[in-house]
């Protein structure tokens, strides 16, 4: 099955909701705990001084995964640079996504936006398995002012519609993409995003992800461009 990478600020007593590991159930996953080193904190210091605690916590996370119905495994890691961290692992257990935590009980709505550069036939594939047959609708959400973008959001659909899923779609014409999308999150449970290519506003701004996670309080699935199986560089 498609492996998610699921990081978590375990040693800070961060847990997962409920609903996204349900959600989660069609997938394996990586639970990857992930704590953030003062500049000058050697990691093998911090390592001896917390990595029972840690494990122990993993390890109690990573089984109530597998009971969700995936295979789950875990690692631990003491980073000075928790994104960097995060995408190499990614890379190691060849994730295709990875998750924002965040709030939800059951998940009945998805929101997925299909906005700006990102790999849309990816997005699918992912969501296709993601839901499987369970009964979780779907919302198509792009936003923007090209003359395709109808096309592309009917062929999407159609799409997801072939493989049983429940699909509406909501168009929007705008050249802010990001703030149109915020104001479509309510009234679903979660959301499923492709990675943007690096751009200079997420330089400057923080990457989408991590905004529209902070923005919209439930769970965020990003979608990675690329992994070291579609041969991505290490």
């Amino acid at each position: 099955m498609t492996r998610v990478l699921m990081p978590l600020a375990v040693l800070e007593g961060e847990s997962v909701a409920y609903g996204l590991m349900d959600l989660l159930g069609t997938m394996d996953v990586t639970v990857l705990g992930c704590h953030v080193l003062p500049e000058q904190t050697p990691a093998d210091q911090a390592r001896e001084q917390y990595e029972e605690r840690a494990v122990s916590g993993l390890e109690d996370t990573a089984e109530e995964f597998r009971k969700a119905g995936g295979a789950a495994d875990y690692r631990l890691v003491f980073t000075h640079d928790r994104q960097q961290s995060v995408e190499r692992v990614a890379d190691e257990v060849d994730a295709r996504a990875y998750a924002i935590n965040g709030a939800t009980g059951d998940v009945e709505r998805l929101l997925v936006p299909l906005s700006g550069d990102v790999a849309v036939d990816r997005i699918l594939e992912f969501v296709t398995e993601l839901v499987g047959d369970r009964d979780i609708a779907i919302t198509l959400f792009l936003a923007s002012e090209s003359d395709d973008a109808d096309g592309l959001l009917q062929r999407s659909a159609q799409r997801l519609r072939d493989d049983g899923i429940d699909v509406t779609t909501e168009r929007v014409v705008s050249d802010r993409p990001f703030e149109t999308l915020i104001e479509a999150v309510p009234n679903h449970d979660a959301v499923v995003v492709g990675e943007a290519a690096p751009s200079l506003s997420q330089f400057l701004l923080g990457d989408e992800s991590e905004r529209l996670a902070a923005a919209s309080v439930g769970p965020v699935l990003v979608v990675r461009r690329e992994t070291k199986e579609d041969g991505a560089e290490e």
